[in-house]
């Protein structure tokens, strides 16, 4: 009976032992369980973000494929551009040019106008002195007629004489 009881303590001891074992295990497998769908859970983001950044590299292959065309177009546009620029930089150099005419110009006329003042001060002057000589013409015009009628009186009345 010693050995049965020494068993049966043996075989409750292997029972606790195989219990406690048991709990451990499910604790270790409710915990890789969890683990498990968090991975999961991380799976199927890292799959979401994966097929989205396939879809972004696409829409930028296609972007680079796009800009390599453009590119190629704006090789000839950049030589148009050049060419524009060199127009605009003759054209600005005209421009300069026709400022620089156009002030000298606007300098001449300046000087014309001060010119034109002198000049109509000048013929103002003239005429009021031509007035002036008219005038005195007629009244010595006037002289001379009533003079002469004076004379031709004077000889008439020494020829009746």
């Amino acid at each position: 009976m010693d050995q049965i009881k020494q068993r049966m303590n043996a075989l409750r001891i292997e029972a606790d032992e195989s219990a406690s074992k048991a709990e451990e295990y499910k604790a270790k497998l409710k915990t890789l369980e969890t683990e498990n769908t968090q991975k999961e859970q991380e799976i199927t983001s890292l799959t979401h973000k994966n097929q989205v950044l396939e879809a972004e590299v696409e829409k930028l292959e296609s972007s680079v494929k796009t800009y390599k065309d453009e590119a190629t177009g704006g090789a000839a546009a950049s030589s148009q551009v050049e060419a524009m620029q060199r127009k605009i930089q003759v054209l600005e150099e005209e421009a300069e040019e026709s400022d620089r005419t156009i002030r000298e110009l606007n300098e001449k006329l300046r000087q014309t106008d001060v010119k034109s003042g002198h000049f109509e001060r000048k013929v103002q002057a003239l005429e009021q002195a031509r007035d002036q000589w008219e005038t005195k013409y007629e009244e010595m015009a006037k002289k001379y007629a009533d003079t002469k009628k004076d004379l031709d009186e004077f000889a008439a009345e020494l020829g009746n004489i």
